[in-house]
């Protein structure tokens, strides 16, 4: 029987601790945070593929609580082996309570989606629409501006909501073993009594924001006439949007961490030379 959870109210000022922590915990294992984080892109890709593409977008859940594992355990002073993203998928109820998330969170995208491009006869042509899907810029140069401000609409409207709906979901399924939707509804609340300090976070990150796109902006106008140099350059920049992706995922332990509180685990090598951690 789970224990009723009780969400703590912090200080406004938290939000730039949670900011400054996740930074912190990068810097203690910036190589493996981010190849586990790369690994993750390169499972992302695969949303392309028939069947496999469908499980990958609601696996999306259980492979964010993998990576606020590896979080959890750099905390602890570990050295998270790339096996952690894929901890939640494998374990017992928890697996299915974050593909159930991940399966509800693509419903509701469909829904939005809908509900802004529904009728769009530009969307219609199925050719179209897979060329869409399959990334082509030039199918998305042949729709009219309105069409394009719509998707762009649609898709961040989809991304707020499901972020909002898993922000604290995700990790209360997999830290406190929490069924779904006493987990929305908890998770909920807690960003609403806490909107202080997560309104600084956000303004923090866009403020972080600003460099971080001025820089990969720099490096990818670099790489289109650089040659050879090219493909190092578009390398950093992919480092750079990794490192920015891995500290939203820090920033969203350290809240969950502060609000929630967690408790101690016990960890075992996976090898022996002590360093890679499983619970």
């Amino acid at each position: 029987m789970n224990k009723k959870l009780v969400a703590r109210v912090v200080p406004a000022s938290h939000g730039i601790a949670w900011l400054v922590q996740s930074m912190s915990l990068l810097r203690a294992q910036p190589t493996r945070l981010l190849f586990i984080t790369i690994l993750m892109q390169f499972i992302m890709s695969l949303t392309q593929l028939p069947m496999v593409g469908l499980f990958v977008v609601i696996s999306v859940p259980a492979l964010s609580a993998g990576l606020l594992q590896a979080f959890r355990y750099t905390e602890q002073g570990g050295r998270p082996a790339p096996a952690v993203l894929f901890k939640p998928l494998f374990s017992g109820s928890h697996s299915g309570r974050l593909l159930t998330l991940g399966a509800l969170m693509f419903v509701l995208g469909m829904l939005t989606a809908s509900f802004f491009l529904g009728g769009d006869e530009a969307l219609l042509d199925p050719e179209l629409l897979a060329r869409i899907e399959q990334g082509e810029v030039e199918a998305l140069a042949a729709l009219d501006q309105g069409t394009l401000r719509r998707m762009l609409l649609a898709f961040l409207i989809g991304i707020s909501i499901s972020g909002t709906l898993s922000y604290m979901t995700i990790p209360l399924i997999w830290f406190q073993n929490r069924k779904i939707f006493p987990a929305l509804g908890e998770g909920l609340r807690a960003l609403v009594a806490n909107w202080k300090p997560f309104t600084v976070l956000g303004l923090g990150l866009m403020a972080l924001l600003v460099p971080v796109g001025l820089v990969a902006g720099v490096l990818a106008m670099l790489a289109g006439s650089a040659g050879l140099l090219s493909i190092i350059l578009v390398g950093l920049v992919m480092i750079l949007v990794l490192a920015f992706q891995l500290m939203l995922f820090g920033t969203q332990y350290c809240a969950f961490r502060d609000i929630f509180g967690l408790e101690t685990e016990s960890m075992q090598p996976v090898r022996g030379d002590g360093n890679h951690f499983v619970a």
